[in-house]
């Protein structure tokens, strides 16, 4: 709708002329210049003098310039356009200017007018009218050139206009008056003087420059239009009155009198319209602004309607309040919220929800309110009709009166009870979450869909030696290692058509640019547009899996050396046994107790050989005492030196005081001994062999290192040499039964296999370190003794070997053993009985209560083993004695690699004055 301000555009002081306002104005300028040109040469014709022609011409001319004054003051006062505030100071000017001249005007209302006029007064007067005119239109057709400047005061401009316009009015008609004898005479006989015609023509040039000026100044106005009209009557009427005509009451006289009419109507006759068009503008205004109220107050209605129904059907709970706290209104939502109805809440103070210890925050806040400011999200407590405590979440705002006063608060409160509770967990899941991502030491990834890290876990430090800030904004292919890129690729596809992946390989670069295997699980986020990615390093796993299998194949190997070790003990115990009788009976012939002698020593090495795969295998019986290391190194350094020779050095390099070692000396002996040749083996050209001893302890970093090792205190042997050094491809190897550098026929291979099968037995750990071209250093690291146990210097008791009368229980499965070990223990002089198995033998300890041992092996098929019936003869005969014998202990009375306490056994195989000796012993207990 078109507003009151924009009636602006249809005032015609600024209206711009259009092409038929332009043909208007023309067509009105043609016309008067055709009826000038046709009353000018009749201009001198003498008409019958009528003088009251001149007062209803110029009251007329007077009553048009003061409306015409009047409605440009009008539009003045809307525009405030200093342009208008000269044009209509210029027709006021003129109004009063036309009556002085008609009571100034001789033969009118006296022979020489009134007022004290003389006969050249009113020509005077009439001059002054004519000439201020223009002036004044100069002054506005300046005024509207370029930028209008608004006057600062309407009624100041109005008042100053007005007061100059008299003024100068005034003045100018008193000297016309007061001096009229003094100025130059205009009028001689009715006639125009010469100083006439001058002042006349002077006149009528300024108007037609004035007429020039506003026609220069463009764009043009509807009212500049009509006012160069104007000014072109102006000059048509002082052509006929004044310059044209011969005297007063001739054509031209009556001509340019109505010619000035027709001038003043025109402005008039175009202000009235432009009025009467404000007006109807104005109605129309009015008209519809009556309508836009009624619009605007329906659509008030509706929208009261509207808040109220959105106010009550909001689930926050929305309460308005004065500004001291009492509730003026309370929808449904502050009724479920706080239990209260709206009849309860109504003109109640808010302290009815609110808890006496958060009165003075209520207080505050109202406070804050009062001051215009308002509160968002103010989370608090407040309490329900039944006594609990609601967290919610304030919103307040001041409510203002028409006058922007505040006169009340507006509250909306939200139940955030629940939401913060889901926040928290939220919060705390979060902080979980963070926790895990931060302390993993899997590593954790997070890309983009382009494969750009957005996020590192710090383990990527530990795994692959990137601080995570050296990651992020790197893509993840820089980090892949390039032949396994297209797989990961791969996977990353399958994760992106909605595909989990768990266990899958790939091998990521190492800052150092070795390859780290990682185990990957990789998902993809729709919602997040991200990869995830968690991987696990297998190095540690890897490691661990091939010591398992090594340590599996040493005991499966170690389980088949045992057995093996075990029948061919039984073997060589008949052999050997045998050996001793064939070599009596053939003593008096050379050739054949050289053949026994052959036999003899054939069967020792086999039975070497079975002790070295029983050692491997950890299934000899151990003996441990305590050791004093230092003088076990110095005892077999003495033994060596012969048998290493002379372009062997030996250095001894032994710790000040040793702990004392918890180990077999014997066995502990040969595996020195077997260190040294090896040795010795690696330096064909002669070196240095060095015997270390030592207190260490090993620590948790070692023992992640070893699997097999426990953390402790250990005594340590080392045996180094300077020779060609180990492969690093054998390092592995080296304890593997029968593997060997050696060349054919130069070893068994089973030198280290007994060591490290020692070593483990004894509670202890071996390490081999070793360089090419350097030399090999290795370490056994040998559990301390505790004090019960007995000294390796303790005496041994010597015991008769000749035999006996007792008798004697021999069980064994093996047939041959059985039968051999019978004819031996009789060739003693001891009474035999035999069982091949022990319920066999306890039947037989029932029937004959005079035997005095039982003598067992300890492996026997069946229910029970050796150590089993002997404890059941025990049973049936406290005071039985009991000797073991076996090439293969397993478990039945050997423990940890130890002989049970008080257990006597007869290793396999054996000779007869060994089985004299323990026979003996055990009989001597």
């Amino acid at each position: 709708m078109q507003s009151i301000e924009d009636t602006r555009e249809v005032l015609l002081s600024t209206s711009t002329a259009t092409h038929r306002d332009q043909f208007a104005a023309l067509a009105a300028v043609v016309i008067s210049t055709l009826l000038f040109a046709a009353v000018a040469p009749f201009a001198k014709l003498q008409l019958a003098a009528m003088p009251a022609f001149v007062a209803s011409y110029q009251s007329a001319l007077a009553l048009n310039d003061l409306i015409t004054a009047f409605l440009l003051f009008t539009q003045f006062v809307l525009l405030r356009s200093r342009a208008l505030l000269c044009l209509a100071s210029g027709y006021l000017f003129t109004a009063p200017a036309a009556l002085l001249h008609t009571l100034v005007f001789p033969g009118l209302y006296s022979p020489t007018g009134l007022l004290g006029a003389g006969p050249q007064s009113a020509a005077w007067i009439y001059m002054l009218w004519h000439g201020g005119f223009p002036l004044f239109v100069l002054a506005y057709a300046l005024q509207s050139r370029g930028r209008p400047r608004p006057v600062a005061s309407v009624a100041t401009s109005l008042l100053l206009a007005m007061t100059g316009v008299a003024i100068a009015l005034s003045m100018l008609t008193w000297i016309a008056i007061v001096y009229e004898g003094s100025l130059p005479v205009l009028v001689m006989e009715g006639a125009a003087s010469p100083a006439l015609k001058g002042i006349v023509a002077t006149i009528w040039c300024a108007t037609l420059a004035t007429l020039v000026v506003l026609a220069w100044s463009r764009p043009h106005s509807i009212l500049d239009l009509w006012v160069m009209v104007v000014l072109c009557a102006w000059l048509f009427d002082l052509s006929l009155s004044s310059l044209l005509n011969a005297t007063r009451f001739d054509l031209g006289y009556y001509a340019g009198r109505i010619y000035a009419l027709l001038a003043a109507s025109f402005v008039l006759g175009v202000l009235l319209a432009d009025n009467v068009g404000l007006q109807t503008q104005l109605a129309r205004l009015l008209q519809q602004q009556r309508r836009q109220n009624e619009s605007e107050r329906a659509r008030f209605i509706a929208r009261e309607r509207l808040f109220s129904a959105v106010v009550e059907s909001s689930s926050d709970a929305i309460i308005t309040l004065t500004l001291h706290g009492k509730i003026t209104s309370w929808n449904r939502a502050a009724e479920q919220l706080f239990g209260y109805h709206t009849g309860e809440a109504l003109g109640s103070d808010i302290g009815l929800i609110v808890p006496a210890e958060r009165r003075s925050e209520v207080d505050r806040i109202l406070s804050l309110i009062g001051g215009g400011e308002k509160i968002e999200h103010h989370e608090t407590v407040r309490r329900h009709k039944d006594g609990r405590e609601i967290e919610v979440s304030l919103s307040m705002s001041p409510i203002l009166d028409a006058r922007g006063a505040v006169i009340g608060a507006s509250k909306v409160a939200r139940d955030i009870t629940e939401s913060k509770r889901t926040r928290h967990a939220l919060t705390r899941e979060t902080e979980e979450r963070r926790r895990i991502f931060e302390t993993s030491q899997d590593l954790i990834l997070i890309a983009d869909s382009r494969g750009q890290l957005m996020q590192v876990s710090p383990s990527a430090a530990a795994v692959l030696g990137y601080r995570p800030e050296e990651m992020v904004g790197r893509n993840a292919s820089d980090f892949v290692y390039p032949p396994e890129l297209e797989a990961v690729r791969s996977q990353m596809r399958d994760c992106r058509r909605g595909r989990d992946i768990h266990n899958f390989e790939a091998q990521l670069l190492h800052k150092e640019g070795r390859g780290v295997v990682l185990n990957w699980m990789a998902s993809w986020s729709e919602p997040v547009q991200r990869h995830f990615f968690i991987g696990r390093d297998l190095t540690e796993k890897r490691a661990a899996e091939a010591q398992i299998r090594q340590a599996q194949k040493m005991e499966a190997v170690g389980q088949l050396t045992g057995g093996v070790a075990h029948d061919f003990n039984n073997i060589l115990t008949v052999i050997t046994g045998s050996i001793g009788i064939l070599a009596d009976a053939v003593a008096e012939r050379p050739e054949l107790a050289s053949v026994a002698r052959l036999i003899d020593d054939s069967a020792d090495r086999g039975a070497h050989l079975t002790r070295q795969l029983l050692a491997f295998a950890r299934k000899q019986p151990l003996q441990p005492t305590d050791l004093d290391v230092n003088a076990l190194m110095n005892e077999t350094a003495a033994l060596l030196r012969p048998t290493l020779g002379e372009h062997i050095e030996i250095e001894r390099i032994l710790c000040a005081d040793p702990s004392t070692a918890l180990a077999d000396p014997n066995q502990l002996t040969t595996s020195i001994v077997n260190l040294a040749l090896n040795a010795r083996d690696a330096m064909p050209q002669g070196g240095k062999l060095t015997l270390e001893t030592a207190n260490v302890a090993l620590d948790q970093d070692y023992a992640d290192a070893n699997s097999e090792v426990v953390v402790g205190d250990y005594v340590m042997i080392a045996v180094s040499d300077t020779g060609c050094g180990i492969p690093p491809a054998y390092l592995d190897k080296v304890f593997d039964p029968f593997f060997s550098t050696k060349g054919v026929g130069k070893g068994t291979g089973l030198g280290l296999s007994m060591v490290f099968g020692f070593v483990k037995q004894s509670g202890g750990h071996i390490k081999v370190y070793s360089e090419v071209g350097h030399g090999t250093s290795i370490k056994l690291y040998l559990p301390p003794s505790t004090a019960s146990t007995p000294s390796a210097t303790a005496s041994q008791e010597t015991h008769d070997t000749s035999g006996g009368n007792e008798t004697i229980l021999i069980v064994e499965d093996d047939p041959l053993v059985r039968q051999h070990v019978v004819t031996q223990v009789a060739n003693l002089g001891y009474a035999t009985l035999a069982a091949a198995d022990a319920a066999e033998a306890l039947v037989v300890l029932e029937r004959h209560p005079e035997i005095d041992l039982l003598f067992t092996d300890v492996i026997m098929p069946g229910a029970m083993n050796g150590r089993q019936l002997a404890d059941a003869a025990r049973a049936l005969r406290p005071s039985l004695k009991t000797l073991f014998t076996s090439g293969y202990t397993e478990n039945a009375i050997v423990h940890h690699g130890r002989l049970d306490a008080g257990v006597l056994l007869l290793a396999k195989p054996y000779r007869k004055p060994e089985l004299a000796r323990m026979i003996r012993i055990a009989l001597d207990r």
